[in-house]
């Protein structure tokens, strides 16, 4: 089945007053960051961490979204994807409005900001992560929506009998929609398989080493599927893509942290 998207699913706004727009993709974020609190505060970790209400909403809104997942994700992306913009224009990297977030900068920013958190509460750095792990699934799932509504980091193009056309394509190819493989399996998937290793151990370490494999694993398997960045194009061997180069380092640090918490219980 082949479906042509409309010309909504082109950067689409929930409002749009004027020069005011709320648009989907912010939706998804916010919502993102909502249900992760959500899920925290219920959750026995930050409990055990003797976190307050007001202490585990820092963690999430200013901690995780703004100095983590946003600034680092600007950061990364502009250091992973952007790096001639950035050359020839350092201030670039406050050009927001341009677009452009990095998972991989993104995570790098919420460790940074964990580090901080922990530091300042005195509170056990992995065990806080661990907490964090089990819930970014929910907001990784529900940001690849908000990029298959804006129609964008779609997948390479199809010959098969299932894809889609997205309106902003410039060649109009039948194409996978990625960004569904995306939220489905590092969204559910990896909520689902985290949430059974946390019924199964309360080791310290091990649901956040557990994250940083399955997560590379899932999203190096789904870059075969994504259409690599036109300015970059395949990075290294002809066809891994700086998705797929991203991930093979957090791999590996995941498998070192899981031998290192596995020996130490």
């Amino acid at each position: 089945m082949i479906i042509e998207l409309s010309d909504f699913f082109n950067n689409p706004s929930l409002i749009s007053l004027g020069p005011l727009k709320i648009q989907y993709y912010a939706v998804t974020w916010v919502l993102s960051a909502y249900l992760i609190y959500l899920f925290l505060k219920a959750h026995p970790i930050p409990k055990e961490l003797g976190l307050s209400t007001d202490q585990i909403n820092d963690l999430v809104f200013l901690y995780g979204l703004i100095f983590g997942a946003m600034f680092g994700g600007r950061v990364g992306y502009m250091v992973f994807y952007g790096t001639d913009q950035l050359m020839n224009n350092p201030l670039s990297l406050f050009f927001i409005w341009e677009g452009g977030l990095s998972f991989h900068g993104g995570l790098a920013g919420v460790i940074l900001s964990s580090i901080v958190f922990s530091n300042k509460l005195k509170i056990s750095f992995f065990r806080l992560t661990d907490a964090i792990t089990l819930a970014m699934p929910i907001g990784l799932g529900l940001v690849r929506i908000g990029n298959f509504l804006n129609g964008e980091l779609y997948g390479r193009a199809t010959s098969g009998d299932w894809g889609f056309i997205f309106p902003n394509d410039p060649f109009g190819l039948p194409r996978h929609p990625s960004q569904l493989y995306e939220s489905l399996l590092e969204g559910v998937v990896l909520f689902l398989i985290l949430s059974i290793i946390h019924t199964k151990t309360k080791k310290t370490g091990i649901i956040s080493a557990s994250f940083l494999i399955l997560y590379g694993l899932m999203r190096f398997f789904i870059e075969f599927f994504r259409q690599p960045d036109a300015h970059l194009g395949f990075v290294a061997l002809e066809w891994l893509s700086m998705g797929q180069l991203l991930c093979l380092p957090m791999i590996f640090a995941g498998f070192l942290l899981l031998i290192y918490f596995l020996r130490k219980a």
